[in-house]
């Protein structure tokens, strides 16, 4: 800096910085920030606003340092603690980024943006009802707040306070008419207290606001159902796959409204399952003397998992268990399963043909990975019919089930059922769906836009199973 950084270049050249940053060229505005710290290593400003920068950069430890370092200058600066929260929640110190959001507000008890920032990580950290007084807060001192009304809302619905809910989203439109997240949550509110024409229009202006907008769709083609109105729902879904082909979501929906409206044919078309549904047996790996002893194996690697957890919220699995992604550092059994699940993957494209006309064959991925986990199910445990809309193909490999062979009362029990769609749909017509008794050694391949679901298995014994998804890869 010329002069030796007197307080008017200082001042010049953090403002010549914000403007830079604010228009996105970050590293013109790093450039303005080093120099403000090339004179003033101490300036807090320059120092917190580099912060900033880092973390928007995805340098996360090196925001938490500079705003640290900013903060040791001046900590009186509410909006360097709460800036300070962010970078911390980013990098996954939740505990510490609400002490930095409520230092912000012990600072300055009026300030609206803390009282929001806090009250997404409570409800990230599964503590609604604090939430909910956070954003309270913050409408209260800027009544103007669209975002808070918005997220004020969505809590407000989850709680049952539908409403209420509809009241926060109709304000928060108000305020920002073109704020697409609040359209959507005051269509999907509309929805659950039954408002279905209301629902529809608010549904539609997100689409509008945002035309790739995949909950909006998915959750507009359910509501046109509700109403009655099939033939409708085909035109919304094959709006949205006329853009996006492949979308998994959208082409389950499809599947309900063309067998709703009467089109049997259309929808075997995109169910087909003799085409899309593979069974294959596992060749035993190397290492392991027999089927037995590498289930066996399996089992016990599954069921001593540090990351299996019950009853888990957000997933299909009902009176049973999941763990978290068991190839990110696969070792042992789940290792030498990732090897066949791999094989069996190779095996269904090159037996899926070239055929542009369907929309599932047209959007096969050239690069993919795989993710898996293991489900352990208890006493009627059963998998909700569900999809699996991030995913092209997905699998289910049977590592342990109960002995029903004995039990003819248990009919189906445990059987993996395909077609039936999830109870969201108000389905009037029977949909048709092919079952499929699980075994021992046996995997299952199958598109993952195909809904579905277990059968509850009424026996003391666990039912063990490791599921796998085909990630597309750009």
């Amino acid at each position: 800096m010329t002069d030796h950084g007197t307080p008017d270049t200082v001042s010049a050249a953090l403002s010549e910085g914000v403007r830079h940053h604010n228009a996105g060229r970050l590293d013109e505005a790093e450039a303005q920030y080093r120099q403000v710290i090339e004179a003033h290593p101490d300036n807090a400003d320059a120092l917190h606003l580099l912060g900033v920068l880092a973390r928007q950069a995805g340098r996360y430890d090196d925001a938490v340092d500079l705003i640290q370092q900013a903060i040791a200058r001046n900590n009186r600066n509410p909006s360097y603690h709460a800036n300070l929260g962010t970078a911390l929640e980013v990098s996954g110190k939740r505990e510490e980024a609400l002490a930095a959001y409520r230092r912000a507000i012990q600072i300055n008890p009026n300030y609206p943006e803390a009282y929001y920032k806090l009250g997404a990580a409570l409800r990230d950290s599964d503590k609604p009802d604090d939430a909910v007084q956070a954003f309270r807060r913050a409408i209260q001192i800027k009544p103007d707040y669209a975002e808070a009304y918005n997220e004020f809302g969505s809590l407000l619905r989850k709680a049952g306070k539908g409403d209420m809910a509809v009241e926060a989203f109709r304000r928060a439109i108000k305020i920002k008419p073109d704020y697409t997240d609040a359209h959507y949550n005051h269509g999907v509110a509309l929805q659950g207290a039954g408002r279905l024409d209301e629902a529809i229009q608010a549904l539609q202006r997100a689409v509008e606001l945002k035309p790739d907008f995949d909950s909006a769709m998915f959750n507009l083609s359910v509501a046109l159902l509700d109403r009655g109105d099939p033939g409708k729902m085909v035109e919304v879904c094959d709006a949205c796959l006329k853009a996006d082909p492949g979308n998994r979501r959208m082409l389950s929906s499809k599947i309900v409204a063309l067998n709703e409206a009467g089109d049997r044919d259309g929808a075997r078309f995109l169910l087909d399952f003799d085409r899309f549904i593979r069974p294959t047996r596992i060749e035993v790996p190397a290492g392991f003397d027999g089927l037995a002893e590498f289930n066996t194996a399996l089992a016990h690697q599954v069921c001593t998992n540090p990351t299996l957890e019950f009853e888990r919220s957000g997933h299909a699995t009902r009176f049973g268990g999941h763990t978290d992604d068991l190839l990110i550092d696969p070792q042992g059994p789940v290792a030498s399963l990732k090897g066949l699940m791999e094989g069996a993957v190779e095996d269904y494209l090159r037996a899926m043909p070239e055929d542009p006309s369907h929309p599932f064959l047209a959007s096969r991925p050239d690069r993919w990975k795989l993710t898996a986990w293991a489900v352990v199910m208890d006493t009627g445990g059963h998998q909700a019919a569900h999809i699996h809309s991030a995913a092209w193909v997905s699998g289910v490999y049977y590592v342990q089930l109960p002995d029903i062979g004995n039990l003819p009362e248990q009919g189906q029990a445990g059987w993996i059922e395909f077609g039936r769609p999830q109870p969201g749909f108000r389905c009037k017509v029977e949909p048709e769906v092919k079952s499929f008794p699980p075994e021992e050694g046996l995997m299952f391949l199958f598109p993952s836009y195909f809904y579905h679901g277990t059968m509850p298995i009424e026996t003391e014994d666990q039912r063990i199973s490791i599921a796998f998804d085909v990630i597309p890869q750009d």
